[in-house]
């Protein structure tokens, strides 16, 4: 095969990297803002939920070059055309190459998504001899959407089938996905990053990691108000979706240290939303997580009773393609 070295025009849904002995490690968060965040933050950035690869190849073949991994458990790759899945590829402990063979005949535009589940440094691609291959910057409407472990999906089946992804994929958008296992507590300074980024719509899905005790009733909407703020000193009208919790039966009525019920967190995004838009914001919107995955869904998807499974993430998917984007008109149907 003929190898091809990697740059930043390949990345797609990246923020920064690290850089090393000839490979990169995509990030979800400045990289000269490491020594600001909290380490367990920055352990959760550096895993590359919604980060890919985007080229355009002649190449009836591709492989990808990594840095091996000892760690248990494989890493798992897909590939993708447009909204289609062609292939998941699997990667053991130790190897540092997948393969991709058997793709059409011509030109076609790729992307390989990266698994969520913990760091990857990328070092090249390979084509076949003769075949061509360049970056393909990802064009469409870009979407910029923040959470907690449910959005971060590391219980996906694999990488292009986180409900982000799922989303993005389905409504032709450009996705960055800024889900942070247990590390979404509606700090500053990602709503700084959000307000940096290019977006043409912005979803902050947000309450389940706080309800436990990092924010109370006197906190929890004064910080959603900041955060939407900071975000529209750049994003001024672009739509911007407020999305409360999912469902978890033995949260929802039962307060966490500080007080907080995801109800109550509910009622409180729903209300923060009311108010920002009666002091001017027209394109902030509520959205209820229940319209996501709710009751009929607990017994099938939802096996620890906070976490969905890769069934319940595709349904998630699926749900805010049409019942978000649709609603919001930020993504026309394919």
């Amino acid at each position: 095969m003929r190898i091809v070295v990697v740059h930043d025009g390949f990345f797609e849904g990246v923020i920064s990297f690290h850089r090393g002995d000839g490979w990169l490690q995509p990030l979800r968060l400045k990289a000269d803002e490491i020594p600001l965040h909290l380490e367990a933050f920055v352990a959760q950035a550096s895993c590359p939920s919604g980060c890919r690869l985007r080229f355009a190849t002649t190449s009836r073949s591709v492989a990808l070059d990594v840095e091996p991994d000892t760690a248990e458990g494989v890493r798992r790759f897909d590939l993708t055309t447009d909204e289609a899945l062609l292939a998941t590829a699997d990667l053991p402990p130790g190897a540092g190459r997948v393969r991709f063979d058997g793709l059409p005949d011509g030109w076609k535009t790729l992307e390989i998504w990266l698994p969520p589940q913990r760091a990857v440094r990328i070092r090249a691609l390979g084509v076949e001899d003769g075949a061509d291959l360049e970056p393909s910057p990802d064009r469409r409407p870009r979407w910029v959407t923040y959470g907690s472990s449910i959005t971060h999906c590391n219980g996906a089946h694999s990488p292009s089938r986180t409900w982000p992804a799922v989303a993005a994929r389905r409504r032709g958008m450009n996705l960055t996905s800024l889900g942070y296992s247990g590390q979404c507590h509606l700090d500053p300074l990602v709503a700084m990053m959000i307000r940096d980024r290019a977006a043409d719509f912005v979803s902050l899905k947000v309450g389940i990691n706080m309800v436990g005790g990092s924010v109370s009733p006197r906190t929890f909407r004064p910080l959603l108000v900041g955060m939407v703020r900071i975000i529209r000193e750049k994003h001024p009208t672009t739509p911007l979706a407020v999305v409360s919790p999912i469902l978890s039966p033995p949260r929802e009525g039962t307060p966490g240290a500080t007080g907080m019920t995801l109800r109550m967190m509910r009622e409180e995004l729903e209300t923060a939303v009311a108010r920002l838009r009666a002091c001017g914001d027209a394109n902030v919107h509520y959205i209820s997580g229940l319209d996501l995955l709710g009751e009929d869904l607990v017994a099938t998807c939802l096996p620890d009773l906070l976490h969905p499974n890769g069934d319940g993430y595709e349904i998630m998917g699926r749900n805010f393609a049409e019942k978000v984007m649709d609603r919001l008109g930020v993504a026309p149907r394919p």
